[in-house]
């Protein structure tokens, strides 16, 4: 696994500074898309190691829609499962609630003592995260996710195959 964890949690620590507005679990994967989408077209590289895959609503993150699972649905895991490892990191940085609706379970996320961390990010990086925060932080989870589908890329991969 190539998921840089860290820098994941640090820029929801930045998300949360910043004020992004709905901030959940979805708006997380769609923005996180969207940074490693800008990123890659920029300088041909990921900022946080994750690969996407086309989902009918909007691109799924596949390791972190896997963990956002996990804890959503309060599931155990084997002491030597990577994926309780990388949990652990992300609850260093912040803590997260769930809540239960109808139809579906939300994550949110609450900063704690962490403080964001510039320094994990070389300049292009921050751009690209600046970028996209602003541009999207006061839009709707729906709103983000129907501009991935102005994407050519998005729009031409099939449905369940890797975007990116």
């Amino acid at each position: 696994m190539k998921l840089d964890i860290t820098k994941i949690a640090n820029v929801i620590l930045y998300m949360l500074d910043e004020n992004v507005t709905q901030l959940n679990d979805r708006k997380l994967s769609i923005l996180f898309f969207l940074m490693d989408y800008s990123h890659q077209k920029a300088t041909g590289e990921k900022l946080f190691g994750e690969e996407y895959i086309k989902d009918k609503r909007n691109p799924e993150p596949s390791v972190l829609s896997e963990i956002f699972d996990i804890i959503a649905n309060g599931e155990d895991l084997e002491e030597d499962d990577e994926r309780l490892f990388l949990i652990q990191e992300l609850l260093d940085y912040l803590d997260i609630e769930i809540h239960t609706h109808d139809k579906f379970i939300e994550l949110r996320f609450i900063k704690m003592e962490e403080e964001f961390d510039e320094t994990l990010f070389d300049k292009e990086e921050m751009k690209t995260i600046k970028k996209i925060v602003e541009k999207y932080k006061d839009e709707s989870p729906r709103k983000v996710a129907n501009a991935c589908f102005k994407l050519d890329e998005v729009r031409d991969t099939k449905l369940n195959e890797i975007i990116i």
